[in-house]
């Protein structure tokens, strides 16, 4: 049986910066692409990994509620750091959008990111039911 593929963009986070879409949902499965910290307007975060983190985030609930799902429903977290001194802060930000329903995650540190951002992440997800 094949699956159905729909790709989701949402007007509440920032347009791709590339060609590719906010999410790609496959049956019930929602596959988020990375976010990094720009508003909704495109607009880069700067400051502390906390700012950018929390931007991150939010963008993040953006998408997944145009994909009828939300947090509570996120099954895998990957989590692109430059900088892995920046672990113990971004975890603050994490975790309190994570407190009680805790996905399964992996962290790394890499040499760069696009638009030489220090943080991105990525989600997979499942629909409300």
């Amino acid at each position: 049986m094949a699956v159905k593929l729909t790709p989701i963009n949402s007007s509440k986070s920032p347009a791709p910066a590339a060609p590719y879409s906010h999410a790609m949902k496959a049956g019930d499965f929602i596959y988020l692409s990375g976010q990094i910290a720009l508003t909704p307007e495109n607009k880069p975060v700067g400051g502390p990994i906390a700012q950018r983190a929390t931007q991150i985030m939010e963008n993040i609930k953006s998408v997944l509620a145009d994909c009828n799902s939300s947090l509570e429903r996120v099954v895998k977290v990957n989590i692109f750091l430059t900088d892995i001194n920046d672990f113990a802060e971004f975890n603050k930000v994490y975790g309190s959008y994570f407190n009680t329903h805790k996905p399964a995650r992996s962290c790394v540190a890499v040499a760069a990111l696009p638009l030489n951002e220090t943080v991105e992440v990525e989600v997979i997800a499942v629909e409300n039911e």
